[in-house]
Order: C-alpha cells, then sequence, then structure tokens
C-alpha cells in the first residue's frame, strides 16, 4: 500500500493554520496572453546559449523586458539560430548587441541596452499564439540601477584574456548622441566586459 505525503510532513513547524489562511484569501494568478502586436521599448535583459528540445539545433536565447507603456514589466523572447542556414540573421541580429565573435556568446552582455522592438503575434501547428520578435534595433543604453548590497569602489573583475567586452552597436544621429533625444540619451558611454557603463 502506498501512502501519500502530507501538508503536515513538508510544513516546517506545522503552519498549516497560517498556509490555510493564504490559500483561503489568495487569488490565482491570471494567464498571461502573449503581447499584442506593435512596437514596444524594452531592456535586453539577458542572453544565453541553448539547445531546442525537439531537434536540439543550437541557439541563443535573447530575454526582452518592455519598460515603457501599460505592458510594463513583461518579458519576451527572442531566439537567434545558430546553423548554417541562420547564421546571416544570428550575424545581423548579435551584431547589433556589439556581439562579432562565438566566443562572447559565452560572456553575460552589457546591461542596460535599450532597444525598439516590433513585435508580431503567430500561431504554431495547434494553434496557439504566441509573441515573435520581427525586427529590433539599439537605441540607447541606460545607466543600471545601483545594488544596494554591491561593495563600495569595489575594482572590476578582469578577464582572463584582458579584452574588453562587446561594443554595443547603436544608430547616432548628426549631433553624434544616441537615440532620438529622449531622457536618458547621449553620447554612448564605453561599456566594459562586465556592463557597468564608465
Amino acid at each position: 500500500m502506498h501512502y501519500s505525503t502530507r501538508l503536515s510532513d513538508i510544513l516546517a513547524n506545522g503552519n498549516r493554520t497560517e498556509l490555510t489562511k493564504a490559500w483561503d484569501t489568495t487569488k490565482a494568478a491570471e494567464d498571461f496572453a502573449p503581447l499584442p502586436s506593435g512596437e514596444y521599448v524594452a531592456h535586453v535583459v539577458s542572453g544565453e546559449l541553448f539547445t531546442a528540445r525537439q531537434n536540439h539545433t543550437p541557439g541563443y536565447k535573447l530575454t526582452f523586458k518592455v519598460i515603457e507603456g501599460q505592458h510594463a514589466s513583461r518579458q519576451f523572447w527572442h531566439d537567434v539560430w545558430l546553423t548554417p542556414a541562420a547564421l546571416p540573421m544570428a550575424k545581423r541580429d548579435l551584431a547589433k548587441l556589439g556581439v562579432t565573435t562565438l566566443e562572447q556568446l559565452e560572456q553575460p552582455l552589457p546591461q542596460g541596452i535599450r532597444c525598439k522592438v516590433k513585435l508580431a503575434l503567430r500561431k504554431d501547428d495547434a494553434g496557439a499564439e504566441y509573441n515573435h520578435v520581427r525586427t529590433f534595433e539599439v537605441v540607447g543604453i541606460d545607466k543600471p540601477e545601483v545594488d544596494p548590497f554591491a561593495p563600495v569602489d569595489a575594482p572590476a573583475p578582469a578577464s582572463p584574456d584582458g579584452e574588453a567586452g562587446p561594443a554595443v552597436a547603436v544608430a547616432q544621429d548628426d549631433g553624434g548622441t544616441v537615440g532620438d533625444g529622449a531622457e536618458g540619451t547621449g553620447p554612448l558611454p564605453e561599456v566594459p566586459k562586465d556592463g557597468i557603463p564608465i
């Protein structure tokens, strides 16, 4: 006979009463639908190497986080495929972020990369809708938020090869400033490997 695990077995100090109160007063979270088609201003939060589940195709997944408008804080993703057929598009997209070598794919991206992203809605074979990044452009670098727990005046970690990290490609106007004059624009700061503008 199989005995199932009871709540009292997994709750520290037998806090079933507290869990019951929280359960009874908590509203279930809603499922997030895909974002509507349109243009969004978003930060590149991260870039990570991955392989597709079904056919193990190698890729690089970019995570974007919306920073303006009613959908602020929502995230969406863009898969850059690392196959011979897809390399022209991969090199185009990655160069916008300053990634020009395969070795840079193993390093963190600089923080605060602000982009204008054109997002579309697509349907898979089962009819489920999902977001697809049609195109994006880097429009600036925002100063990363200060970590209140970071050491004061801590030296930046040195890279093993002593080289600088990716230099983000940003469209500039005739005045040599980044973006379109919105707040947070100006001359592009140097971005070392640790991603903190200097």
